[in-house]
């Protein structure tokens, strides 16, 4: 009796993995299966938890940007640090326990680095043996089989992770990979690399990038992004560092895209922050919400260096004069 239902459930489970199988078919680069076989794939697969309140997912690649010196690498490591810990940022929702770290660093060599987690190089902060740092080793050289240094990354981040163990990745910055980030070109097969990594090992990462030469008394936007229209196709989540005309220490933070949620921190309601440094970690504090109007910049006039800078970034992107002139408001 036993014997035969065993036999029965071997049977049904035969019979539901061909029903699968007759119901998925590859075409070249595509893989179709009826809707039905997606929703009961996905079903088996968990929820993916908050990293960063709402502004970043388990599993997804996330931008953030902003003008240099406006502290998205102290945002960014003080992000790796809460999730290495499994312990949320004030003011900030962290869902799940601590994950292992991989912080790509291309802008901080270790002295400088030591010197912002310490009190003038001494009583240093103390990061958990989840957060590994790496630095590009300047000693080795590109090896014949690869055309420049995006391919070679490319090539060597999946074994760092595997190797580590690595659920969490952070690039700071994507902007170091390429002199000519506004046109996109040299860090779309690194932005493709990054997409494939997060889905296929289930890899959750936050890519930093800059903003060129804006006119700061208008609100933050996607086409503010170096190379925005290629970038953006490529990223699950976005948001973006701003600064207060109010006070030099004071940062907003503003959700630029998202997918599957609701766009809660907008232009009516962006987090405000300040930078401090409490002995030795040098971090964001949560100050609370406030709308984005209140800390642009008034009477500011763009100058002309600043308008040629974003006409050639949006030529690069291939829009046309009109469209140029609409988006930067001139005729």
């Amino acid at each position: 009796m036993v014997s035969e239902k065993v036999d029965l459930i071997i049977k049904d489970i035969n019979i539901h993995q061909q029903k699968l199988n007759s119901n998925t078919t590859e075409a070249g680069c595509l893989i179709v299966k009826e809707a039905n076989t997606w929703v009961d794939e996905a079903k088996n697969r968990p929820i993916p938890n908050m990293l960063f309140s709402e502004l970043w997912y388990e599993n997804e690649v996330c931008i953030l940007f902003s003008d240099t010196n406006l502290g998205k690498s102290i945002l960014a490591v003080q992000i790796a640090d809460s999730l290495s810990k499994g312990k949320a940022i004030y003011g900030f929702k962290l869902e799940g326990s601590a994950r292992k770290v991989l912080y790509l660093d291309f802008e901080l060599s270790d002295k400088q680095f030591e010197n912002r987690y310490s009190d003038n190089f001494t009583n240093h902060y103390q990061f958990n043996d989840n957060f590994l740092r790496a630095e590009l080793n300047t000693d080795s050289r590109l090896p014949n089989q690869y055309k420049n240094f995006e391919e070679y990354l490319c090539n060597t981040l999946p074994t760092s992770i595997s190797k580590n163990q690595v659920s969490i990745l952070t690039v700071d910055n994507l902007t170091f990979l390429s002199a000519e980030n506004e046109k996109a070109k040299d860090t779309l097969v690194l932005m493709k690399t990054l997409k494939q990594i997060s889905r296929t090992n289930s890899v959750s990462i936050l890519v930093l990038s800059h903003t060129p030469k804006r006119d700061e008394s208008k609100p933050i936007t996607k086409n503010d992004l170096a190379g925005s229209k290629m970038l953006m196709n490529f990223c699950d989540r976005c948001f973006t560092i701003g600064k207060s005309s109010q006070d030099t220490s004071l940062r907003y933070i503003k959700q630029i895209k998202q997918r599957n949620t609701e766009h809660i921190y907008d232009s009516d309601n962006i987090i405000l922050c300040s930078i401090d440094k409490e002995t030795n970690f040098l971090r964001f504090l949560y100050e609370g919400f406030d709308s984005e109007k209140n800390h642009l910049q008034t009477g500011n006039k763009i100058s002309s260096d600043q308008i040629n800078d974003q006409i050639k970034m949006l030529v690069a992107e291939g829009l046309t004069n009109d469209k140029i002139g609409s988006r930067l408001g001139y005729s």
